[in-house]
């Protein structure tokens, strides 16, 4: 959104990005694009969304406001640490923007082993080194745990 118009086009280097996603994830998406066809019978005429439509869109179709997804986040994150029924959790979720699962994910990774052009490639960063400035933190712990991986493989070769 930009001066309250929602802008929708090409990433801010034009590029096209196809990011892949794991079998799990893509069961998930078929269901909701079965609920999302329901909506869009139930409707009729009165839908929004275009043929193809929008992944998260309203029952009419329309796009979501990109506020609600934030706002989600947080009642959701509230009602987790403040549960009607029953005690409180013993380690509350901390506040999270939409924005921070990005940085979870990336981190996730980097810790997981994989390595850094396809991180970027992920992100949509176009050069690595941007991921490198970013995450180097991460990229440091990991540094600790490959100078253990190597002594111990050294260790089995003697």
């Amino acid at each position: 959104m930009i001066n309250g118009e929602r802008v929708e086009g090409p990433t801010k280097n034009g590029w096209t990005r196809v990011v892949t996603i794991d079998q799990e994830t893509a069961n998930v998406l078929r269901e909701h694009r079965k609920a999302q066809a329901a909506d869009k019978l139930l409707v009729g005429d009165k839908w929004r969304g275009g043929s193809d439509g929008y992944v998260f869109a309203t029952g009419w179709g329309d796009p979501i406001h990109p506020d609600s997804v934030g706002w989600l986040m947080t009642k959701t994150i509230r009602a987790y640490n403040n549960p009607k029924d029953g005690p409180r959790p013993a380690e509350p979720l901390p506040h999270a923007r939409v924005h921070d699962l990005r940085h979870v994910h990336a981190t996730t990774l980097l810790l997981n082993g994989v390595p850094v052009h396809v991180v970027a490639a992920r992100l949509g960063h176009a050069d690595p080194a941007i991921t490198l400035r970013v995450y180097a933190h991460v990229v440091r712990s990991a540094a600790v745990t490959a100078a253990e991986v190597f002594a111990k493989a050294m260790g089995e070769v003697a």
